[in-house]
């Protein structure tokens, strides 16, 4: 599986003559895309961080490489490891600034990493790109509710993702946790 997805990712980005970076790095460190013969989860961390190792290896020669920073920032979100991912998720952005979906995860991460009123800036440039995002407008709620106790802001976004898309997957939960405010 660490095979396609890293074939997915860099397949754009290949350089001529066919070699891929991420492959090419996996071979250099001796590492393999095979698991070891131990508990499953053991097998899928040792994965991770053979894929991890690998981005970064890609990176310390492509900087540029818009993919493999998108990669491992969530790679490194997806771990928990969100101060990490903040440098990764950044550099994305910065190399495409019209991104809303990176835009809101390098937000969301900065929340997670405890830096509240920096995601609630990345949240307005995300919806500066695209007013009506309901990822944005979904964790903007979020943080207004939890880190900065902003019933009504909370609400506001949420009821803005309402109105600009009632159909958005978690309606059902939006309306309630609205209702819930509400009370």
């Amino acid at each position: 599986m660490f095979g396609i997805i890293v074939g997915y990712m860099l397949g754009v980005s290949q350089p001529p003559g066919g070699s891929n970076p991420v492959t090419a790095a996996i071979a250099q460190t001796g590492a393999s895309t095979a698991a070891p013969a131990s508990p499953a989860v053991a097998a899928a961390a040792s994965a991770k961080e053979t894929e991890l190792q690998a981005y970064r290896k890609v990176l310390a020669s492509d900087p540029q490489n818009l993919r493999a920073n998108v990669e491992l920032a969530n790679l490194l979100y997806d771990a928990g490891r969100y101060a990490e991912a903040i440098p990764y998720y950044q550099q994305a952005f910065t190399l495409d600034p019209t991104n809303v979906n990176v835009s809101t995860d390098f937000a969301t991460a900065l929340y997670y990493a405890g830096r509240v009123d920096d995601a609630l800036a990345q949240f307005d440039r995300s919806l500066a790109l695209d007013p009506r995002h309901g990822q944005t407008l979904y964790n903007l709620g979020i943080v207004k509710r939890d880190a900065k106790s902003d019933r009504q802001g909370a609400i506001a976004a949420w009821e803005r993702l309402l109105t600009s898309d009632p159909d958005y997957p978690d309606a059902a939960k939006v309306r309630t946790m609205v209702a819930e405010l509400k009370q």
